[in-house]
């Protein structure tokens, strides 16, 4: 038998009379931010009843998430977990891998970076590589700036497959004038071990990971790096995007600079920032397509939610309008996929039942 585990408490206990006069019903409560401790696995909940959530519709939620091969999932509510759940032996110790959802990780490094004096996103990536870091025509090569790979608009050819040697790396159009999903983008772990004169996870690790308490580790896997950590640790990640860059009274990364990153980053496709994938946009782009599709990303999902998204359904969400925070990690909900799926439309119809 598959494993679930879910930590919710519940609105009083039985050996309490719990009132029917409705002028003693307390609506909940505003208050700040939660945040768990570092290196402790303490970690507060709050009830999706406290919370006036329709609590019938939980268990079709985590039914259609273990149909659809989910590993883990969890909703915070103003950093306080009111849903979490494990399936298919997988447990709040497991590691997984956030594929493309990590590439928040890189945008988010950057500007911690660029905050840190080290770089600024609109220089050209040849100032920190040097010239040949493509194999693209000088003049071509020295338009593309850091801020164009965080908005994938390169113009470097996409056709190419993931590896990102300069024999790898043509001109297909100038910088800023195509947009394309390519992962040129880990030339920015590059460029930011270069600026810093440390590894990528030396700085990695210095300059996020242990300050939010986050696990897990950076690996290879073929011509990509890959990060893998427990769901926790994800949404360690999601709870600091979306207190603006806090842990607690730590400002990680600038406010203005996620507010860059989590809004348009280029004229082409209006759903994509610094990695992120926003929603509420009139049309958008997707992997792997020179198309232009019209209306929201995710028409279920709030207007203003913005999210991660993963190879085979990795799912970060972020809904500052409802104080949600949301991490799906699992195999592929149906067919293999680069990040958005038909899955995220009905997922979401699925949470606004419970949440609404």
């Amino acid at each position: 038998m598959k494993t679930l585990w879910i930590f919710a408490i519940s609105i009083c206990f039985l050996s309490f009379t719990c009132s029917t006069d409705p002028s003693e019903i307390q609506e909940p409560q505003e208050d700040s931010i939660y945040f768990p401790p570092i290196n402790s696995d303490e970690w507060e909940t709050v009830s999706p009843t406290d919370l006036g959530w329709d609590q019938t519709e939980l268990q079709p939620l985590l039914d259609y998430l273990e149909l659809k091969n989910t590993k883990s999932f969890i909703i915070l509510y103003n950093g306080r977990i009111a849903v979490e759940a494990y399936f298919d032996e997988h447990s709040a110790t497991s590691l997984w891998y956030w594929a493309s959802a990590g590439k928040t990780l890189t945008s988010t490094i950057v500007g911690i970076a660029e905050d840190d004096g080290l770089l600024n996103i609109n220089n050209r990536v040849s100032e920190y590589l040097g010239t040949g870091w493509t194999s693209a025509p000088l003049e071509k090569e020295n338009l593309i700036t850091c801020k164009n790979l965080l908005s994938m608009d390169s113009g470097l050819d996409d056709h190419l497959g993931d590896n990102v040697s300069p024999e790898n790396l043509r001109y297909m159009a100038d910088a800023g004038t195509r947009w394309a999903y390519h992962n040129v983008y880990v030339k920015l772990q590059d460029v930011v071990a270069e600026a810093s004169d440390q590894s990528w996870n030396t700085y990695f690790n210095s300059s996020l990971k242990n300050k939010i308490g986050m696990s897990g580790t950076w690996l290879p896997l073929d011509d990509l790096s890959v990060y893998w950590s427990n769901t926790r640790s994800m949404a360690r990640f999601g709870l600091m995007i979306y207190a603006k860059g806090k842990w607690k009274n730590t400002q990680i990364v600038s406010a203005s600079y996620l507010n860059d990153a989590t809004n348009t980053s280029q004229n082409i496709n209006e759903s994509y920032g610094y990695f992120w994938w926003l929603n509420g946009k009139s049309s958008y782009h997707l992997p792997q397509t020179q198309l232009e599709f019209n209306g929201s990303l995710i028409p279920n999902a709030p207007a203003d939610m913005f999210a991660a998204l993963g190879k085979n359904d990795q799912k970060i969400y972020i809904v500052p309008s409802k104080k949600l925070v949301i991490i799906r990690m699992g195999d592929a909900a149906d067919a293999v996929n680069f990040g958005l799926s038909d899955f995220d439309d009905t997922l979401w119809a699925k949470i606004n039942a419970l949440t609404n």
